[in-house]
């Protein structure tokens, strides 16, 4: 009957510390999740924090090359006005080539 007593409280002794060990694991399992989800809202902060300067960088861009191009465009259309003035019988002449050739492809 020893051995039926000393199996009996070394199943108990067995059971209480595979208890505790579930208990031990439930905990760092919660923990787990816990920094888990702050990492995922770190991350979150941070992925929308570099979406936001990727943008505002790209809106810069596009700003810089608008003014770039309408800086071409105004040089463009000062050196036309010169043109213009200089040859003005040679620009007429251009213009109604110009003209009849939208004319001709108008038409078809």
């Amino acid at each position: 009957m020893a051995t039926a007593a000393g199996k009996s409280a070394t199943d108990q002794a067995t059971t209480a510390d595979l208890e505790a060990d579930i208990e031990q694991l439930k905990a760092d399992i919660q923990k787990l999740t816990e920094q888990l989800a702050r990492t995922g809202q770190h991350g979150y902060g941070a992925a929308r924090r570099a979406a936001a300067d990727g943008v505002e960088q790209l809106r810069a861009q596009g700003e810089a090359a608008f003014e770039s191009m309408r800086g071409s465009a105004e040089d463009i259309e000062a050196q036309l006005i010169a043109k213009v003035r200089e040859k003005p019988v040679t620009s007429l002449a251009i213009a109604a080539g110009v003209g009849f050739l939208f004319a001709l492809l108008s038409r078809r």
